[in-house]
Parts: structure tokens; sequence; C-alpha cells
């Protein structure tokens, strides 16, 4: 038996457990991110400081962010690796919870350690406690519930055994992992406790790949070899379970094209001849072409979110099926497919056994082939900036850094204009290249991702592009960056105010407002709109008052010079751009499908009515799919 507080045997414990899949053994827990208050410092926090050698630990500034680079980590880990982050009780604990929902709506792991208020309630109540009527036993903690795949309080120091190993199971968990939480009231943390020593034992979890049925995928195969137009589509999952080669295997030798989701771009690069890119609302047209007109589709690792089928309105072909090869029931049977529930590698390569003689006729791959180079052109287009000093337009900022980056470079992204843009647009060179966010879009999570990604992969280029609005909810891990001495690329592009937001609301019949970041009009009246000029902020500055090296470009020439310095640099630099809008000649490519957001259904306003009379003619195409 060893005496330890139930902080210390936490983190012994969580140092000693490993996953292993393939045979590549790897630590589970990398380090610990931490922000200390009353309700974490004398546990949590001395227990790091005692097994400083055993737990790295990283510095964060804002709560939220810290599991959003523990989530960027993890992702660019494929899921084998995670972190934890601890906070106190009170607001560093409430502030995990949107970093936790992005967890676990993407489905990546993270270990979210809050304090908790006293267990033994010595005074009644504590500071930042809540107190309930009701209840005497909720915390502001249990707002994580919801948003965790694993939630527990560890209320007396013996529970924390079985806590502890079922939190590890669910983070290792390829088909529940997520967000888990175990919540530390501050008196047990500190409390000591004699530990069996099995309980610090080297631990491996192996992380399973489970094969497919055989009646499912007898059933799968089929279905493909008697499609005339089958289309694959690529999730997340590809890129979790390692299964691009066995994708690629596949729609290589089969011919079937293949479409990615905003997780799953990059899961063929753009070369292949089978990628036709990104599909849905922020797709290209050949895939939403080809979507459209499909009879079967091949969902591999995918949630099918509104993005991805057009609110409803992309798959139209009368007889389309699908068939879901997911890891996860539940995400299988969607669509009222077919389901194969497996993981993605192993059912990849049992249906490229089953399907070895099959191919599809050559005039569809022909067509796709030509749909891609007319589509490849638009790009061409868009990226070209004809006059080089000229201001840059977003797109064209894409394309001079196309122009500059390698298989090495990472590019994150999470909210705004740039992840359509980026979906329809960006050349993927290899599979952990596009690390785009949009399970949950969160804006403020490009910048601490940068971080998590940038301590995974030593050596690469990291690139964080944000718009200006997202740059303002949360550029704090740019002092973590700086202290890390983590060379990150921070790009941040200046339109003033929610660009792609306001153009949401002028389609919809909200005439922009509250979208741009503007003085009011005060000839309007002390009611005025924020219609008056733009604000002056320079957040150049700010990122630089913050530790950044900061380049300022003005024009296209600029731009290109600023982005090959940067991406050089051996110290974080920031690259400042303030955007030209858009038109349509060297703007992107517009929507290539319908997204359903509701319009006013009365309005005496002439915007909201013509954009409910386009609502309506759009939404009768939705279609389920029983």
């Amino acid at each position: 038996m060893t005496r330890l507080t139930v902080a210390q045997a936490l983190v012994r414990f969580l140092a000693a457990q490993h996953t292993e899949r393939d045979g590549v053994r790897q630590r589970l827990i990398t380090a610990t991110w931490g922000i200390f208050g009353h309700g974490n410092v004398a546990g949590i926090g001395q227990a790091l400081v005692e097994y400083a050698d055993l737990m790295p630990y990283h510095q964060g500034r804002n709560e939220q962010a810290m599991v959003h680079a523990a989530v960027g980590h993890a992702r660019q880990h494929r899921r084998l690796s995670a972190q934890a982050v601890t906070t106190s009780i009170g607001p560093g604990a409430t502030n995990l919870v949107t970093g936790a929902a992005l967890a676990t709506i993407n489905h990546l792991p993270v270990l979210l350690l809050p304090g908790d208020t006293f267990a033994g309630r010595p005074a009644d109540p504590v500071l930042q406690q809540l107190q309930l009527p009701y209840a005497g036993d909720v915390s502001v903690n249990d707002c994580l519930r919801p948003v965790s795949r694993y939630f527990d309080r560890i209320t007396r120091p013996e529970a924390l055994v079985p806590a502890a190993l079922a939190a590890v199971r669910v983070l290792t968990d390829p088909a529940e992992t997520g967000a888990v939480t175990l919540a530390l009231p501050q008196d047990v943390q500190a409390e000591a406790y004699d530990w069996p020593e099995e309980f610090f034992a080297e631990r491996v979890w192996r992380v399973r790949r489970p094969a497919p049925d055989e009646d499912e995928l007898t059933a799968a195969a089929g279905a493909v070899a008697r499609a005339a137009r089958p289309l694959i589509v690529a999730g997340g999952g590809v890129r979790h379970s390692a299964a691009e080669e066995a994708l690629s295997d596949l729609a290589a030798r089969t011919g079937i094209p293949v479409a990615s989701t905003q997780a799953g771009k990059g899961a063929l690069p753009h070369t292949h001849p089978q990628d036709v890119g990104g599909i849905g609302h922020t797709g290209t047209a050949v895939a939403d072409h080809l979507a459209r007109t499909a009879d079967v589709v091949i969902g591999v690792g995918t949630r099918w979110t509104d993005f991805t089928t057009a609110s409803g309105t992309l798959f139209g072909h009368p007889d389309v099926r699908f068939v879901n090869l997911n890891i996860t029931a539940f995400d299988s049977h969607k669509m009222a497919a077919l389901p194969l529930v497996a993981d993605a590698r192993e059912g990849l390569e049992q249906l490229h056994a089953l399907l070895e003689q099959h191919h599809v006729p050559a005039h569809y791959v022909h067509e796709y082939a030509e749909e891609k180079h007319r589509w490849d052109a638009r790009v061409a287009a868009a990226y070209a900036a004809p006059d080089d000093t000229a201001r840059p337009t977003q797109a064209q900022f894409l394309g001079a850094l196309d122009t500059l980056v390698t298989a090495d470079d990472i590019l994150i992204n999470a909210a705004g204009s740039l992840p359509g843009d980026l979906h329809k647009l960006w050349r993927a060179r290899c599979a952990d290249q596009y690390h785009v966010e949009y399970g949950y879009s969160c804006m403020g999570y490009e910048i601490p991702a940068a971080v998590g990604v940038a301590l995974a992969a030593p050596g690469r280029p990291v690139w964080a592009l944000v718009g200006d609005g997202t740059y303002l909810m949360n550029p704090t891990e740019i002092v973590t960056a700086v202290q890390e001495e983590l060379p990150i690329k921070l790009v941040i592009l200046d339109n003033h105010g929610y660009a792609s937001i306001g153009g949401l609301s002028e389609a919809v019949g909200a005439e922009r407002f509250g979208t741009d970041y503007r003085f009011r009009d005060r000839s309007a009246g002390a009611a005025g709109a924020f219609t008056g000029p733009p604000l002056p902020v320079d957040l150049a500055a700010n990122a630089a008052s913050l530790g950044m090296r900061v380049l300022r470009p003005r024009t296209v020439r600029d731009l290109r010079e600023a982005l090959a310095d940067a991406r050089e640099a051996t110290v974080p630099t920031c690259v400042y751009v303030e955007t030209e809008t858009g038109d349509s000649v060297s703007g992107p490519p517009p929507a290539q499908a319908w997204w359903d957001v509701p319009v006013a259904a009365t309005s005496t306003r002439p915007s909201a009515i013509k954009a409910r009379e386009e609502y309506d003619r759009h939404v009768t195409a939705r279609r389920r799919h029983p």
C-alpha cells in the first residue's frame, strides 16, 4: 500500500496509462494543462509539483482555450494520446463547457479535472458555490454532464479507483470517446488514503479495430456492386482510424469517386484521380453533382450533418440507397442505411476484397474527371491575383498560401467564412494537413488548437487562420505559444466584422444587422445602427503586445513575401491582412448546395419577404430517407 493524497494518486495513475493500436504503443495522457485557484491549487496543483518528473505541465491563460489545445493535440495523434485539463471550481470550471462540447461532438478525447465544492461541507456556502434550494449535491460542474461522455464526482478517496478506470476506458474507446469529466472536491483532492500498488501499475489499453459482421458486409458489397453511380463520402472516421490508404486502394481499384466532409477532407490528396473535393453546402460543384445523381452513397466515418446533406436536399436520385461504415451503431443506421458497424480501415479493406473485380463504368469515370478538371480551373481563377499591387481578397490569400505550403504544413480553422472557402478550394496534400473543426465550428478554437498541434507535431509549420471576429474571441494562448517557444504562424484576415454571418444575414432578410465592427450612425438618433466608420482597432498591435512577431503586408506581392517569411520563422509570427471583398471574378464560387436557416414567416420589410420566398422554394426539395 502507498499513502498518497487523492490528487497525487490520480497523477501517478494517469502517468502509467498507455494506448496501443497496430502494435504501436504511446502514452495516453501526455501532459496536463492547468489554471489554478483555491479549488485545485492545493490538490492537483501540489500533485503536479510532487510528480513533475512523471506528468508534464502546460500553463494556459483561458480554461476554454486549454481544452481546445488538448483537443487539437488529440486530433493530431489520431485520438491515441490525449491531455488533461485542471481548473478551479467556479468560473474556471464553467469555462470548460464550450471546449467539452466541442470535444464530445467531434469524438475527440480530453480529460477534464475541475475542482469542486467541499464534499464534507465544513461551511455552506463556500466561495463560488452554487446554492439550489431543492438540491444540496449540485455544483456548477453539473453543467458538464450533458457535454461529457463520462462524468463522475469523487466524493470519497476510494471512489477514485473505479472512476479513474472508467474514465480511461471511455477516453480510449473509439466509439465512445469525447470529453471525460472527473469533478474533484477540493477537500477530497488533499485527503490521504492507502492505495493498492496495482493501481499505479503500467496499464495498456488496446484500441480495438472491430471487423464488420459478415452478413452486413455481404449486403453492403452487393449494393455497391449493383450501383451505376456510386459515391463514397469520407468523414472524420477515416482519419481517426488511419484508413486513408485503405480508402485510396478501394477508390483506385473500383473507380468510385470520393467526396469529403469537413472532418474527412484530406483523406485522399487532391491529386488522387478519385478525389472530387468537399461535399454539401460548402462543397465543390463536381461532388455535389455526383451526390445529386448517385444511386448508392457509401458514408465512411461520417455523422451526416446538415452541411453534408445540404439540409436533406442533396441526394436527389429517386432510388438512392446509403451504406454507412461507422464504428458507432448510432451513426451507421442514419439515412435508413445498410449499416456496416466496424472500424473504418477494417471495413474498407474487407469491402475492397469483395469488390476486387468490380469497376464503375468508364463513362462515369470520364464524367467526373472532366468535371473535376473544370472545377480546378475555377479554383485557379479564384486564387489568381491579376494585380499584385492590390489589396488581396480572402481567396487570393489562400492562393498565395497554396503556392507556398508542402505536405509538412498543417492548416487550422474553425469558424467564419474560411471553412467554406477552404472546403471548396483548398488542395490538401496529406491526410493531416486540413484541420478544420466544424462539428462545433467554435470561434476561438484556432490559436489554442495550433498550440496543441505544434506540441504534437514539432518541427512542422502550423498555421492558425482566423478572421478578426474569431481573433477577438480568444487570442490569449498567443502568450502560451510565446512561453513554450512554439513558432506557430497566425494569419489574421481582417474584414472589420463578422463577414460570414453578415452575408448569411443579408440572405435571410436580416440586413447584416449587428455583424459589422463599426461606430453607430448617430445621425439616426441614439438607436442608430452600426453603419458608421470601422472601429480603430489594431489587431496586429494587440498580437505584438502579447509577444508575437508581426508582419503587415498591404498588397498581394507583400503577402507572398510575408507568408514565406512566416513559414521559415522560428518564433511565433503573425501575418495581419486587411482583405478586399471578393467579386465574381476573384472571389470563391458561391455555395453549390442549399443550407436550411429558417426565415421570418411574416415581415413588413422587403428584404425579409424576398428571402422567405427563396426559402420556401428551396425547402420543398427537402427529402427524408426513411
